[in-house]
C-alpha cells in the first residue's frame, strides 16, 4: 500500500514550526559545568524537515521571528545552510523584556550519566504564529504541498498556534496536501486547556494520512483507551502499540500509516534502537538493534524525517521502517540534533551495519 501525493508541487515538505537555538557543553560535559558551549538553530519540526532538505527535495519551514535580532539572523542564515526555505511575520521585540526566541539548554550525557534538558521558553516569539499572517490558499492551491508535517509541539503551544495547526490541516485537507501528524503530548502545555485541546487534536488527526506517537500519545492526546506501555520489555512494547493502533484505526479511518520508535537505554552511548510502522493491514517491525550514540536528542525526529522521505521517494513501505530507523540512528551519531545525511548510500550503509571507510 502507498500514500498517492499530488505530481506538480513546489515543495514536497512543509512544516509549521518555533524556531529557537540549543545551547550544548562541548565535550560531553554537564551544562552547570560548562564554560565552552556550542549553539545551533533548532527546533522539533525543522528536525524532520532535514532529513528531506539534505537529500534534495524542497523544504519550507513556517514560523516567525524578532525583528531585528541577531539570534533571528542566525535561526535564518542556518535554515538557508540547510537548504530549507523559510517564511514568517517579524515581530517586534517590544524592549528587553519583550519577545525572543526559545533557548534549549541540553547536555548530550555521558556514560552512565543521562542528558538534561532544560526549556527556556519565556517570551517565546514563536507562540504568535497565526494563520492570519500566511496566504494558505498560494501555498497549497498555488504551490502545492505534497506533505505538511503538524505536531503537537506546535499545535499545543498557545491558543494561536492551536489555531494556525488547525487550519493548516483543514487547508491541506481542501486542497489534496496530505497531512503528517507526531503527536508529541506534553503535560505543561496541556495544563488548563485539556478540553479545547482535546477537540483540536481529535479534529487534525481525523484529517491526518499519518500519525505518529507512542501509548501515552494516543491516549492523552486522542482519548483512545488502549493498553498500557509495555514497560521495558521490548516484545510487551511492541505488542502494546500493535493493540493501541488497532483502536486508533476504529476511531481516525482516514489514517492509513502510523508510526513510533522503540529505545532502550543501556547507557547515555549505547542505546538499542527499534522502530514500527504500520500501513493498512501491514506491520513493518524492527525489533531493537544497538546502536552508538554521541547525542540522543533528536533521534526520534530524525526517525520520522526518514520514514517522510521515503514515503515522498514512492518506495516500498517495507523501505519506509527501514530508512526511517537509520536516519534516526544517524542524527544520534551527530552534535547537531537534526540528521545531516550526505547521501541515501550513507543512511542505507547505516541500516545494513556497514561503517567500513568509504574511499
Amino acid at each position: 500500500m502507498s500514500i498517492e501525493l499530488k505530481k506538480e508541487y513546489k515543495y514536497s515538505l512543509v512544516v509549521p514550526t518555533s524556531m529557537g537555538v540549543r545551547l550544548t557543553p562541548a565535550n560531553g560535559q554537564p551544562m552547570h559545568c560548562a564554560r565552552n558551549l556550542i549553539m545551533q538553530a533548532t527546533s522539533a519540526e525543522s528536525n524532520v524537515a532535514s532529513v528531506s532538505s539534505y537529500l534534495g527535495l524542497p523544504v519550507k519551514v513556517l514560523t516567525t521571528f524578532v525583528k531585528d535580532s541577531p539570534i533571528a539572523q542566525f535561526i535564518k542564515d542556518d535554515l538557508a545552510s540547510r537548504h530549507i526555505d523559510y517564511e514568517g511575520k517579524e515581530i517586534a521585540q517590544g524592549g528587553p523584556w519583550g519577545y525572543r526566541h526559545q533557548f534549549n539548554l541540553a547536555d548530550s550525557g555521558f556514560g552512565s550519566r543521562g542528558p538534561r534538558v532544560h526549556n527556556d521558553r519565556a517570551g517565546e516569539v514563536g507562540r504568535t504564529l497565526n494563520v492570519k499572517d500566511f496566504d494558505l490558499n498560494r501555498l497549497f492551491g498555488k504551490e502545492g504541498v505534497q506533505i505538511v508535517h503538524l505536531s503537537g509541539l506546535i499545535g499545543a503551544l498557545s491558543p494561536e498556534t492551536s489555531k494556525f495547526c488547525l487550519e493548516l490541516a483543514r487547508a491541506a485537507k481542501k486542497h489534496g496536501t496530505r497531512i503528517s501528524f507526531d503527536l508529541n503530548y506534553r503535560a505543561s502545555f496541556w495544563k488548563g486547556r485539556e478540553a479545547e485541546l482535546a477537540a483540536i487534536f481529535k479534529e487534525i488527526a481525523s484529517a491526518s494520512d499519518i500519525l505518529v506517537g507512542n501509548e501515552e500519545d494516543f491516549q492523552l492526546c486522542l482519548g483512545i483507551e488502549g493498553p498500557e506501555a509495555g514497560g521495558k520489555d521490548i516484545t510487551a512494547k511492541i505488542e502494546s502499540f500493535k493493540g493501541m493502533i488497532n483502536c486508533v484505526k476504529k476511531a481516525f479511518p482516514n489514517a492509513s500509516v502510523f508510526g513510533t520508535t522503540l529505545r532502550q537505554v543501556v547507557s547515555s552511548n549505547c542505546h538499542l534502537w527499534g522502530a514500527i510502522i504500520a500501513e493498512g493491514k501491514n506491520w513493518h517491525v524492527i525489533e531493537p538493534r544497538e546502536i552508538t550514540v554521541l547525542d540522543r536528542i533528536g533521534g526520534g525526529d530524525g526517525f520520522v524525517g526518514g520514514m517522510l522521505y521515503a514515503i515522498l521517494k514512492g518506495w516500498e513501505p517495507e523501505k519506509w521502517a527501514q530508512f526511517g530507523w537509520a536516519t534516526g540512528a544517524l542524527a544520534t551519531t551527530l552534535l547537531t540534533d537534526y540528521a545531516q545525511p550526505a547521501d541515501e548510500e550513507q543512511v542505507w550503509s547505516i541500516w545494513q551495519g556497514n561503517a567500513r571507510v568509504k574511499r
